[in-house]
């Protein structure tokens, strides 16, 4: 009888246990989904009792799930991915949490996280909605050997962007490379520089479209045509096969994106290429983010306080930001993690140059900006009108004026 009592007992306690287990899920997508699974390895030490599930989508692929199910309330994650494109969007839907309130507190760690990219998960409506993890400082990345030989040095590519576009010249007369891989890169980081506080990239702070009235968008527009006129840009897509093919074979000269594209370049982009690039700053020393990530929890999880542990260890966690630096190039958000050997080590890929310090350096000149719902939308208007003045010759003022009515009109739905 004894034994049966103890047997019934130890299935007790065992059936118990199993259903105290919790399972957290995660959606992200790559690499930041093999960052998440490589600090599982420490967080779950300390949560033995959590089974953590990490859905790995596309990037495409993942944020028009996270839409659909932030719209729907199915298939909810207990933590969500946001790429800072998408920020905006996500975090003016009302779905999300508020990261300052009570459980959470992510106001009290405000201070030891990057301003500029708390700025960014924040809304005057919603609260901070998303807590960054990796940033992405602005970085020209060049092929030196095509430098060297048209002699051109990098404060030659930097001082201003006449200067830029007259190395572009030298570039290509006496290598054949392009400057850049498409035009629109140069208004990229232009229309991104020198934006007002409490500003966004295309809308003030009460929502109202800026392009009509920003001289950021005239000046992009400008240059952009010129580099086009001067036939220095290869014509071809970031992210497409061609672009790839165009690092490899050494036919693109300059590519201007967030710091984390030494890593791509290295690791799957180029890597027969190591040795031939460098990275300096931005012409006229533009300080400027290139794109980030952010955890968010939605309003409707099933395990907030879980999620939040884990969002804190991935954020806050000085030797985990750190980790997450050093084997998957994701740039830290958290200042204490923005020192040590590893910032001051050469990278070989960059000809042992010692890149990683200006980069820190770029990231603590970058000021706050916002973003709002309608950016995504804002940004294919403006590429469509700059498309449109690169190729069929339309004037960049009477393009300016329709992107901005467009935008207004768009806004006001």
């Amino acid at each position: 009888m004894k034994k049966i009592s103890l047997s019934i007992l130890a299935m007790l306690l065992v059936f118990s246990a199993h259903a105290e287990r919790k399972t957290l899920t995660v959606a992200a997508y790559p690499a930041v989904d093999e960052i998440v699974k490589a600090a599982l390895v420490t967080w779950q030490k300390s949560h033995p009792d959590v089974d953590v599930k990490v859905v790995g989508r596309e990037y495409a692929d993942h944020h028009t799930a996270m839409t659909t199910a932030l719209a729907t309330a199915t298939g909810l994650p207990d933590v969500m991915t946001i790429e800072y494109g998408y920020l905006g969007r996500f975090a003016q839907s009302g779905a999300l949490e508020d990261l300052s309130q009570q459980p959470y507190r992510a106001i009290d760690a405000s201070k030891k996280v990057v301003s500029f990219a708390m700025a960014q998960g924040h809304t005057d409506s919603q609260g901070q909605t998303a807590m960054p993890t990796d940033i992405g400082p602005g970085a020209m990345f060049f092929r030196h050997d095509l430098a060297q030989k048209a002699k051109v040095k990098d404060t030659d590519l930097t001082e201003s962007w006449d200067s830029f576009i007259e190395s572009g010249k030298k570039i290509k007369s006496a290598t054949g490379a392009y400057l850049v891989a498409h035009a629109r890169d140069v208004k990229d980081i232009v229309i991104r520089t020198g934006i007002s506080a409490d500003e966004g990239v295309y809308f003030d702070a009460k929502g109202q479209s800026v392009v009509g009235s920003s001289p950021r968008f005239k000046k992009g527009f400008e240059l952009a045509k010129k580099i086009r006129a001067e036939g220095l840009d290869a014509k071809v897509n970031a992210w497409s096969g061609e672009w790839g093919e165009s690092l490899k074979r050494g036919t693109v000269s300059v590519q201007m994106m967030g710091a984390w594209l030494g890593g791509h370049l290295a690791n799957w982009l180029a890597p027969n290429t190591a040795g031939m690039w460098r990275s300096t700053v931005l012409p006229e020393r533009a300080a400027t983010s290139w794109g980030g990530t952010f955890y968010a929890i939605p309003k409707k999880a099933q395990n907030k306080e879980l999620a939040w542990d884990l969002i804190a260890y991935l954020t806050l966690n000085r030797q985990q930001q750190q980790l997450a630096f050093e084997k998957f190039n994701a740039f830290p958000a958290l200042l204490d993690a923005q020192s040590g050997a590893f910032f001051e080590q050469p990278v070989a890929f960059l000809g042992g140059q010692k890149a990683r310090m200006e980069w820190r350096s770029t990231a603590a000149q970058i000021k706050p900006t916002r973003v709002f719902k309608n950016d995504t939308i804002a940004e294919e208007i403006v590429n469509a009108e700059l498309d449109l003045v690169l190729t069929k010759g339309k004037a960049v003022e009477q393009a300016i004026k329709d992107a901005d009515s467009q935008i207004q009109r768009r806004a006001r739905r």
